[in-house]
């Protein structure tokens, strides 16, 4: 029985006994030390609600924090319209739109071409991120208001 979301079940001991047990022993049963090759296995559950990430990312976020000074030139190619459309799907659906006014709704109405479109854009160079919508809300309790920044579902 498993413990839990990616544990180990504790070490099980092999306690077979020899062959032809009471004569000279055949061969004796290698006991186990545990799960130390499967540590280094890549996780997929790495987010914090625990949902599926791509092993290319995850080595990316690795590296990442193993070389911290180091520069990544070479990552458009973890840019998929499978990983767009998972983010897109993982967006709040009724979130304010941002400047350009589009809707989570909107979006989706033609999503595979939405996709498509912004894919190339991104591959070719010629994405660029409109700009955030700001808005202050107060803070409750006193007469301070909290900047509040509402992107686009495109960007």
């Amino acid at each position: 029985m498993m413990n839990g979301p990616e544990k180990s079940d504790s070490v099980v001991v092999a306690v077979k006994p020899a062959n032809k047990a009471g004569q000279p022993a055949a061969e004796w049963v290698e006991q186990r030390t545990g799960t130390k090759g499967n540590a280094e296995q890549p996780h997929t559950r790495r987010t914090q609600s625990r949902d599926s990430v791509s092993q290319g990312l995850d080595r990316v976020r690795n590296a990442a924090r193993q070389r911290k000074k180091e520069k990544f030139t070479a990552l458009l190619h973890h840019v998929t319209v499978g990983l767009l459309r998972e983010s897109f799907l993982a967006l709040k659906r009724r979130a304010a739109p941002g400047v350009d006014g589009v809707t989570w709704e909107d979006y989706e109405v033609g999503l595979e071409g939405n996709l498509l479109d912004l894919h190339a854009r991104v591959h070719s160079g010629g994405y660029r991120a409109l700009p955030v919508r700001r808005r202050f809300i107060p803070k409750p309790g006193t007469d301070k208001q909290r900047p509040l920044g509402i992107a686009t579902v495109d960007s």
